[in-house]
């Protein structure tokens, strides 16, 4: 059961973009991104600022700069924090990679063609996570089949739970 939360919820997640294609994060940003991501918590600049110097040299106001443009446009939540703010990410690079992956099929001329292209670039490894993440999309959701199950036990009409 866990596992199918897990699952439902990350495909959920995979939505959170929607419509809106976000533009791809630049070097700074993604760098920046890949921590907030990975840590999967709050994060103060100062921390961001800490991790990134171990790679290379970097200001302060270059990094708030950053996780102020990242807040500006949409990528990151904040919150105050005594004189700092806390910085969280809106979603998930799942998502991110998702959206842009569509960006990317969408501006083909023969979708079909360049799906079977990209398929064929995949490791057998990838082809397998594929097919998995297919089978994920596919199967409904266990709450929908507990809700028609209950709704057809107690002679409810479908959507009869909303009036209620």
């Amino acid at each position: 059961m866990l596992r199918a939360n897990r699952k439902y919820a990350a495909i959920r997640d995979i939505s959170h973009y929607g419509a809106v294609v976000p533009r791809q994060l630049g070097e700074l940003e993604d760098a920046v991104m890949t921590r907030v991501w990975q840590w999967n918590r709050p994060v103060t600049v100062r921390e961001v600022l800490e991790d990134l110097q171990q790679e290379r040299s970097i200001a302060y106001t270059t990094v708030m700069t950053v996780m102020d443009n990242l807040h500006q446009k949409g990528w990151v939540r904040r919150e105050v924090d005594g004189r700092a703010y806390r910085y969280t990410a809106v979603s998930t690079r799942a998502a991110y990679a998702a959206a842009l992956m569509n960006e990317a099929w969408s501006q083909s001329d023969n979708r079909a063609a360049a799906l079977v292209a990209f398929f064929g670039m995949m490791s057998p490894e990838e082809r397998e996570a594929l097919r998995d993440a297919v089978r994920m999309v596919q199967e409904p959701e266990p709450e929908r089949d507990r809700e028609a199950e209950q709704g057809s036990e107690e002679g409810d009409a479908p959507g009869a739970e909303a009036g209620r």
